[in-house]
């Protein structure tokens, strides 16, 4: 019997993690998911994320992340890195500090960009830094 431990934003391998939770778990995270598909429209959208950017989910589910949801982030430190790795076939795991502006005041946060070849699904992951 295997144990699900609960995820944690920095957790090695969150990926698969991720893609086997329903939308209740992600719901259960402490940090934001975002997930969409490579057309880059947003699929999943978790509560946590939703709470701190201000942004309901119906608003954001079915919309381009990148010009619509969150174009602050369509920029070569976000947007291009996922462009980047599909072109390449590369796997996509990188954390980097970064300012959200859209829609709010300046937010420090850690976003954690996962992609894998082949895989249905893309991720932001937003850890609110204090």
């Amino acid at each position: 019997m295997t144990i699900l431990l609960p995820l944690s934003f920095h957790q090695p391998e969150i990926e698969q993690r991720l893609a086997a939770l329903g939308a209740d778990g992600l719901d259960q995270l402490d940090f934001g998911v975002i997930g969409f598909d490579s057309a880059t429209t947003v699929r999943l959208y978790n509560e946590f994320e939703s709470k701190a950017a201000g942004l309901t989910a119906h608003r954001v589910l079915g919309q381009p992340l990148f010009t619509v949801v969150a174009p602050c982030m369509n920029n070569f430190l976000v947007a291009q890195r996922f462009e980047d790795a599909f072109e390449t076939g590369a796997v996509l795991d990188v954390t980097i500090n970064y300012v959200l502006t859209l829609r709010m005041r300046p937010t420090k946060v850690a976003l954690r960009l996962l992609a894998s070849p082949g895989a249905a699904m893309r991720y932001v992951l937003v850890e609110r830094l204090s």
